[in-house]
This record gives structure tokens, C-alpha cells and sequence, in this order.
């Protein structure tokens, strides 16, 4: 089984990334794209970013996510700790994450280093939850190989019986990582793949600006 994708094509015009209309900060960039995808009408969830990290296995792996929050120190997401991802994060802080949104032509790739998120703020966050995500993150062995999915509603309905009228407390295995970035790349699509690549670095408290090649 074999096809030829060399024919595809696409011409990038809409937009352009030049260093005079740059702010110092790359997190400030960062919200001014996340806003103006938040904004268009063909961008389906915004928030939607591909964490990569190296496995145990010593094989890098990415998945995609949903970013939760971001603040000056940088961006947070939810997961259990005893996934795959989890496990991977806490064996290796030294992660990537990525946003793609085709419609603007612009990516971001972030590199940075992750840390689990204050207790109290996990708490905070599971409480925000739909009931069912919040049984969910109970039912679900993350990563884990289970029988069959049978398997899992029937967890799913034992506990639902087990909490009805009651609180759901957040697990301990489950919980957020706060991503705080150390470099942080922006592409915007230009006509004739000759791309605008902007990259920031983190050098010491300030951040160092460059243009990259496309």
C-alpha cells in the first residue's frame, strides 16, 4: 500500500511575522495569537496543544492535550501522573509543547520544563469539573491495559452507585503540571515556503529574540 502526497500544495499568505511589531515578551505574543485564534470562527478548540515528552521506553512521544490555563509563568494542563505522560514527565521535566492552528498558517512550539501544579490548585480545578469527568479520572487506569470497554462502564456505574450524593475528591495520582518555558518559537505561513520563523530564548530574566531561516 503506497501514495504519493508530493503533489500536495498550499500557498501561505495570510500573514507575516516581522520584528518591529514584536513585543519583548514572548508569553505577550502568545496571547495576542491565542486570542485571534480564539476569536475566528473556523478555529475549533484553541486550546487543543500536542505535549511531546521521552518515555521510559527511551522513544519520544506526543499527544495532544487540552491547555487549561496559562499565566506569566507559563502553561498548564491536567493529566494523571501515573499515565504514560505522567510518568515520562516525572522521570523527564524536559518537555514540548505545540500548537498548530491551519487557519491563521501559525504555529507555536514552546520548550520547557514541567512541574507538578500546587496541590490546592489541582483541587480547585477537579472541583470546576463536569461529575462525570471528575468519575472518569477515578474509573480510568490511565495507560493501563484493560479488558475491554465494557470493563470501564462498569467501573463507571459502580462508582457513580458509590458517590450519589456525595463529593468527589480529587485523586491523588491526578493532578496538573505547570509547563514554564526556557524557548518559544513562532511560525507564520509566507508565500513560497520562504516562512517567518521568530525565536525567543530565555537568557537569565530576559528573552533573546531571533530570526530563524525557514
Amino acid at each position: 500500500m503506497q501514495k504519493d502526497l508530493s503533489h500536495y500544495r498550499k500557498t501561505y499568505e495570510k500573514g507575516a511575522l516581522l520584528e518591529n511589531n514584536l513585543p519583548e515578551n514572548p508569553l505577550v505574543l502568545f496571547q495576542d495569537w491565542f486570542f485571534e485564534a480564539e476569536s475566528h470562527p473556523s478555529v475549533d478548540e484553541v486550546n487543543a496543544m500536542t505535549v511531546s515528552t521521552f518515555g521510559l521506553d527511551g522513544f519520544p512521544k506526543s499527544r495532544v492535550v487540552l491547555l487549561k490555563k496559562y499565566t506569566h509563568e507559563g502553561f498548564i494542563f491536567y493529566t494523571n501522573y501515573d499515565s504514560e505522560k505522567g510518568k515520562a514527565i516525572l522521570a523527564n521535566p524536559n518537555i514540548c509543547c505545540s500548537f498548530f492552528w491551519p487557519v491563521l498558517e501559525r504555529q507555536i512550539i514552546i520548550k520547557g520544563v514541567a512541574e507538578k501544579l500546587a496541590a490546592n490548585l489541582s483541587d480547585g480545578y477537579f472541583e470546576s469539573r463536569p461529575r462525570g469527568s471528575q468519575l472518569s479520572a477515578l474509573v480510568s487506569p490511565q495507560s493501563q491495559v484493560v479488558p475491554s470497554r465494557d470493563f470501564l462502564e462498569e467501573e463507571l456505574k459502580a462508582l457513580e452507585a458509590k458517590y450519589a450524593g456525595k463529593e468527589i475528591e480529587r485523586p491523588e495520582n491526578w493532578g496538573g503540571f505547570l509547563v514554564k518555558p526556557v524557548e518559544m518559537e513562532f511560525w507564520q505561513g509566507r508565500p513560497n515556503r520562504l516562512h517567518d520563523r521568530i525565536r525567543y530564548q530565555l537568557q537569565g530574566w530576559d528573552w533573546l529574540m531571533q530570526r530563524l531561516a525557514p
